[in-house]
């Protein structure tokens, strides 16, 4: 279980706190999406529970014992909004393995099976895949890495109604293994799964049910 303790976070640019002492608990295995407007923060909470940044107070606790923002970057898998973006190998095959100097094939081969695209060709450029393909791969690079807390930032945003029903199903897949957060825009797409639903606005967050 990990546990954020009074968490706070004020841009150096911002007047006022994005994050105003923020507490919540993800379970292991949980579905929890976190709603709000532009600007609201969603993003920088991901930013910190990930451990690409670290709020100005309040602690983050992994299983009673608190967690530094490297042993976070560990726990957790971040995909960006729009993660297509940031893919760097010329092939799926070769996005797969940046960053590994040996990895097993087998390993690889799970991993795309497990977000569905064990068909998939690894010499096609990842440019060439559907919008839904390239959410799923994105979420493949991260599953390498086998993070315990997937976290999805906007994943359904610029998809069409088919493919943000692929994101559905991908998260399903993904819950039996892993604890996962979504930032969205669109709760209404995730009708279906268990979950509990937050709304953060004006720094703070607010159960809203699920």
């Amino acid at each position: 279980m990990l546990e954020l303790k009074n968490i706070t976070y004020q841009p150096q640019t911002g007047e006022k706190n994005v994050l105003d002492n923020i507490n919540l608990k993800i379970n292991e295995n949980e579905i929890i999406l976190i709603c709000g407007k532009s600007g609201s923060g969603k993003t920088t909470l991901l930013e910190i529970i990930s451990g690409l940044t670290d709020p100005q107070r309040g602690r983050i606790v992994w299983k009673n014992q608190e967690v530094n923002s490297r042993k976070r970057r560990w726990l957790c898998g971040l995909v960006f909004q729009f993660p297509e973006r940031f893919f760097l190998g010329a092939t799926i095959g070769k996005e797969l393995k940046f960053g590994y100097k040996s990895i097993k094939d087998i390993k690889i081969k799970n991993v795309l099976n497990k977000v569905g695209l064990s068909k998939i060709n690894l010499t096609t450029s990842p440019e060439k895949l559907s919008g839904g393909q390239q959410r799923r791969l994105a979420v493949a690079v991260q599953l390498l890495r086998n993070p315990n807390i997937i976290l999805l930032d906007e994943p359904t945003a610029g998809l069409d109604w088919s493919m943000k029903n692929d994101v559905k199903d991908l998260i399903l897949r993904l819950r039996s293994e892993n604890s996962i957060i979504v930032v969205t825009h669109e709760p209404e797409l995730f009708q279906g799964l268990k979950y509990r639903k937050f709304l953060l606005t004006a720094g703070k967050l607010k159960i809203l049910g699920g």
